[in-house]
C-alpha cells in the first residue's frame, strides 16, 4: 500500500510540472508595446551625455558654483522680460524654479538648430510648445548650459 501511495505521489508531482492540464485561456497574450513618437533622434555622444549627468546632479544638490561654471556668460532665464546673465540663481530662487529645471532635466533633449532642448516638444515647432524649455550647445568644443526659460 506504501509503494501504490508513493507511485501516486510521484506521477502526480510530474505531471502537475508538464502544463499537460493548463487550460488554453490561462494563456495571455503579451502585450503590445505602442511605437513611440520620436520627434528627432536623441543625442547619444558620452560627453554629452555626461554633461547632462553633472547638470542634473549639480541642479539637485542647488550647486551655484558648479552650475555657473556649466553656463554661459549670457546664460538666458526670462523671456518676458528679457533677462539673462547675473542673477539667475536668485531668480530661480525667487520664483521657486529649482524643482521645474529639475524635472525638465529628467526629459530626453531633441536637436533643435545649433542646440539641444529638452522637453523633445519643443523641438517640434508643429507643437506649440511654449512651457519651461532647457538648451544646450557646443561653445568652443564643450558642452555650456545655455537658457531656461518659459514661454
Amino acid at each position: 500500500m506504501k509503494k501504490f501511495v508513493f507511485l501516486f505521489l510521484v506521477a502526480a508531482l510530474a505531471l502537475s510540472g508538464c502544463g499537460l492540464f493548463n487550460s488554453k485561456k490561462d494563456k495571455k497574450e503579451p502585450v503590445k508595446k505602442r511605437a513611440k513618437a520620436e520627434l528627432r533622434e536623441d543625442n547619444a555622444d558620452v560627453d554629452f551625455q555626461a554633461f547632462v549627468g553633472r547638470l542634473k546632479k549639480a541642479v539637485a544638490a542647488h550647486d551655484a558654483t558648479t552650475l555657473a561654471s556649466m553656463m554661459t556668460e549670457n546664460f538666458g532665464y526670462s523671456l518676458n522680460p528679457e533677462k539673462s546673465g547675473d542673477g539667475v540663481f536668485k531668480y530661480w530662487d525667487e520664483n521657486g524654479l529649482w524643482t521645474e529645471l529639475d524635472a525638465i532635466l529628467t526629459e530626453k533633449f531633441a536637436k533643435k538648430d545649433d542646440f539641444w532642448v529638452a522637453p523633445p516638444q519643443f523641438a517640434d515647432d508643429s507643437l506649440h510648445y511654449d512651457g519651461y524649455r532647457v538648451g544646450i550647445r557646443r561653445v568652443n568644443g564643450s558642452w555650456k548650459f545655455v537658457y531656461f526659460v518659459n514661454g
